[in-house]
């Protein structure tokens, strides 16, 4: 094992160490973790950070989100191995990799084409055939794949979206940020039960905001 092999094998230890330390301890949530390598789907300058528990920027004016927010995001879904999951924003596609390895089937939508197109070469590339992408209005969901055991939003709205809540199945989860500003966000966790709606406030957050419409990248 030559020298970068083994400041690898380093940065991969220390970036679990972080994941458990922030509160992501579920087995399943860390093994996926660990599999999926963030360093393929950050390019450029901010390559060599890669294993750092922190947000990047990425294309579209976008970001990757920090690794202990994924995990946490994650472990709250309580994703079970049969499980169709709707993720929406796709940005690198590091999130929807790691859905993958825990659920039957992964819809990831972005309303950025050029996201999209990287996040799916990136996802081919790795052989993760349970990974379904499109570039659409995230907002409205996927309704011609619904409905979904777990959804999963990974940009802010002031409310959890109709429309996504409707294609939730009885029994299913719903992890989003919810917040009128960049400032004051917190991550929730919505339950469907046959009597309504359960929701469960989780930690502060800053994500991006949930925009109607398709973005202007092409």
């Amino acid at each position: 094992m030559n020298q970068d092999d083994i400041d690898i094998a380093e940065r991969k230890m220390q970036f679990l160490f972080a994941l458990r330390s922030r509160g992501v301890t579920d087995k399943r949530v860390l093994e996926a973790m660990e599999k999926i390598d963030r360093g393929a789907f950050i390019r450029g300058l901010f390559a060599e950070r890669a294993y750092e528990d922190m947000p990047l920027p990425i294309s579209c004016g976008q970001t990757i989100s920090q690794p202990s927010v994924v995990g946490l995001m994650t472990q709250a879904l309580e994703i079970q191995p049969r499980d169709k999951v709707l993720e929406v924003g796709t940005g690198s596609g590091y999130q929807a990799a790691v859905l993958s390895q825990l659920a039957r089937r992964v819809y990831t939508v972005d309303r950025h084409p050029r996201l999209v197109r990287e996040a799916k070469a990136v996802l081919d590339a790795m052989g993760l055939v349970n990974v379904t992408t499109f570039a659409a209005d995230g907002s409205f969901g996927l309704p011609d794949q619904a409905p979904f055991d777990r959804i999963l939003v990974t940009a802010a709205a002031e409310d959890p979206p109709g429309p996504l809540l409707a294609q939730l199945k009885p029994g299913g989860i719903m992890v989003l940020p919810v917040g009128q500003s960049d400032n004051v966000q917190s991550l929730i966790r919505v339950r469907k039960t046959e009597d309504g709606l359960e929701y469960d406030e989780l930690r502060p957050v800053r994500f991006v905001p949930l925009v109607e419409g398709m973005g202007k990248d092409g």
